[in-house]
């Protein structure tokens, strides 16, 4: 039997990476994002970009997740 660790338990401080530091971030955005990023455009009152790469749409997604007070 091997000791395994449950990677919930451990302290995961390498989950959040800058989006400029992903392989697949200049890759079109996801589905997901493209649908958050623009009910957040809509609640903050911006124009919402479909053209945005996955790391462009994770970090528009964090300053309108500030501005509309969504998010962490």
């Amino acid at each position: 039997m091997t000791d395994q660790v449950d990677p919930r338990d451990q302290d995961n401080t390498n989950t959040e990476k800058d989006p400029e530091d992903w392989v697949t971030g200049d890759e079109a955005m996801t589905g997901a994002q493209a649908s958050y990023l623009e009910t957040l455009s809509q609640e903050a009152g911006e124009a919402f970009d479909a053209s945005l790469t996955k790391a462009q749409a994770s970090q528009r997604i964090d300053e309108l997740q500030e501005r509309t007070g969504r998010g962490r």
